[in-house]
């Protein structure tokens, strides 16, 4: 268990598809969406995670989190049990100086929406700023992909 601490952006341009490293396609759904905890099940290429995440803190950049390994078909039949939604998007993985940003290109239901995440070691830790990293929406609850698998980006 460790608190996760992250900064999201919005992104301006595709340019980070041509510095990207790795790219893989991710499936996910919340079995649970409460404001004060989320759970989580993924299939991250041909893996399978479980993650419950805590409620943000008061300026959206930390929150507790536990995740754990399972196996690609444990996750398969969790995302039978998931609520409605499920999440579809593809992540790129960019090195920026000491920094790796993921970027999330969205896709179904919420095709268009393209998020960066930085994760940090402390809320003030420096870090450089790509030429496509666009508004800071640390903290906007509606791009958490949680709130994206209930509100999804077309219906804005």
């Amino acid at each position: 268990m460790t608190i996760e601490i992250e900064r999201k952006f919005l992104v301006t341009s595709e340019a980070y598809k041509t510095e990207a490293f790795k790219k893989t396609r991710i499936i996910q759904g919340f079995l649970n969406t409460h404001k004060e905890r989320t759970v989580r099940v993924r299939i991250k290429g041909d893996q399978g995670i479980i993650t419950v995440k805590g409620k943000s803190s008061q300026d959206g950049l930390s929150r507790f989190e536990w995740e754990k390994d399972i196996t690609k078909q444990e996750a398969e039949s969790l995302l039978k049990l998931c609520e409605p939604v499920v999440i579809d998007k593809m992540r790129y993985e960019v090195r920026a100086g000491n920094h790796i940003f993921e970027i999330d290109e969205f896709l179904a239901d919420n095709e268009g929406l393209v998020i960066a995440e930085v994760e940090l070691k402390d809320k003030n830790e420096l870090f450089l700023k790509p030429d496509w990293l666009g508004k800071e929406v640390t903290g906007d609850v509606k791009y958490y992909n949680s709130q994206l698998s209930i509100n999804p980006f077309k219906k804005w």
